[in-house]
């Protein structure tokens, strides 16, 4: 009769299986889209039983929760702060605005799969997507609610970040196939600096009249 594995490479198997399940999501959403990320297609991807899927996560929509939450999906509060939230704290307003909105645009930019599934959000609703988008909203407002307490002030700064991150994802998404729009290149570091130098100066006039 073979040797048991020990509990803790029953633990390390797992936690492998888990990631394999995790970076397939990603595989099959940046190679087909929402239409074919099923049961099916993310086990065979990973190379395991699809029984794992529902041991592990509970489901696909567990699966893809896990997706969004542990994977590179979203630029974490770390990264939209520049990595030391400290540091990022003894900013001043103005700063921290426009550090996160750097380190916004920087962080989409860079992840052609996020990209796709902003896309896919705006053509078609699932739970799949429905899921991601929460994770991304939470993340946001909890990244809001530490750094901007803006009570009492005369201006709505949350519909403000709102619209100038609307206005990045919507032309980072656009970058992916059309390269101009109003006459700025979204498929050069010129193109996009004169934009992020455009969000700086509309955070610097909003703040005057706080």
């Amino acid at each position: 009769m073979g040797k048991q594995p020990s509990p803790i490479t029953q633990t390390r198997n797992r936690e492998a299986t888990r990631q394999k399940l995790i970076d397939a999501v990603g595989e099959l959403l940046a190679k087909k889209g929402f239409t074919r990320l099923g049961v099916n297609a993310v086990a065979r991807q990973a190379g395991v039983d699809k029984v794992l899927i529902y041991r592990y996560f509970g489901g696909l929509p567990g699966l893809i929760k896990s997706f969004g939450q542990e994977g590179d999906f979203w630029p974490s509060m770390e990264e939209l702060a520049g990595g030391d939230i400290d540091a990022y704290r003894r900013m001043s307003f103005e700063e921290r605005l426009n550090i996160m909105g750097h380190n916004f645009l920087k962080g989409i930019r860079k992840r052609p799969l996020t990209q796709e599934v902003m896309a896919w959000e705006m053509v078609e609703r699932n739970e799949l997507t429905e899921e991601l988008e929460i994770i991304r909203e939470t993340r946001m407002l909890r990244f809001a609610e530490l750094f901007f307490p803006m009570e009492g002030s005369r201006v709505d700064l949350a519909a403000i970040i709102t619209i100038i991150g609307a206005g990045i994802s919507y032309l980072v998404c656009r970058s992916r196939r059309i390269r101009w729009y109003n006459g700025v290149d979204l498929q050069s570091d010129e193109g996009w600096q004169r934009l992020e130098d455009a969000m700086q100066q509309i955070v610097s006039a909003v703040l005057r009249q706080v």
